[in-house]
């Protein structure tokens, strides 16, 4: 018996330490977007988890955790489109993102998503993150990606169990503000269309949630010049 109680201690302990890892970079993420969130959140200790976010045998609970962060004033200028004649104030494209984590541990389908989509729509968010144990189905997908005026994505825990984007190996991305975007493509007389391109499937894209049409810039060490700049296109 003690055995069991035992073994069960360290499984509940392993999945906690799991999940605090997986939250921990999804507030990073929101961080690097250009949410509000505080140290607090961001620094959050195992211990400070366990306590928050656990059931009474130790175990996750899922339910309790969900997040909700508002665009900093530096975020709305990055996705406020250029003033035009037709729109001569034109508003952020961002406001407040809303991340779920799923408790459901299998058969991640159309019956999840739609509850989640639901919340999405009912509260106003602007953005939704579905965080998942396991792979949702296509139709689920397509479900997620189908609300008018709504930006919802998908990730799986394990692939937010490390966050990327602090490797060495990674650069630093950086999104430019549509005048940012005008003034680069002025200054070499380019069109847009003729820059490198980022997939908008590429991991770092997908963290940083940026979307098609946008330039992002990306810093890199080197050994001769210190740091240079390049510019990618978003597909």
């Amino acid at each position: 018996m003690d055995g069991e109680i035992s073994a069960h201690s360290r499984e509940a302990d392993r999945d906690m330490t799991r999940l605090w890892r997986t939250w921990r970079t999804v507030y990073e993420m929101l961080w690097d977007r250009g949410y509000e969130v505080s140290d607090e959140e961001l620094q959050i200790s195992l211990q400070d988890f366990r306590a928050k976010y656990s059931d009474p045998m130790g175990y996750p609970d899922r339910n309790k955790m969900k997040i909700q962060a508002r665009p900093t004033e530096d975020m709305k200028m990055k996705y406020t489109a250029l003033p035009t004649k037709s729109n001569p104030s034109p508003q952020p494209d961002c406001g407040t993102i809303y991340v779920d984590f799923c408790p459901d541990s299998s058969s991640i389908g159309a019956k999840q998503v739609r509850a989640f989509n639901h919340l999405v729509d009912e509260n106003n968010f602007h953005t939704g993150i579905f965080i998942t144990q396991t792979p949702i189905s296509s139709a689920a997908i397509r479900m997620l990606n189908s609300m008018p005026g709504r930006i919802c994505e998908n990730f799986q825990e394990q692939d937010l169990l490390v966050n990327i984007t602090r490797h060495e190996l990674v650069p630093k991305h950086v999104l430019l503000s549509p005048e940012e975007k005008l003034r680069l493509l002025q200054r070499y007389r380019l069109k847009e269309s003729q820059l490198p391109r980022i997939q908008i499937a590429d991991p770092v894209a997908r963290y940083l949630g940026l979307r098609r049409g946008q330039v992002v810039k990306i810093i890199r060490k080197s050994e001769t010049a210190g740091r240079y700049a390049s510019y990618r296109w978003v597909i």
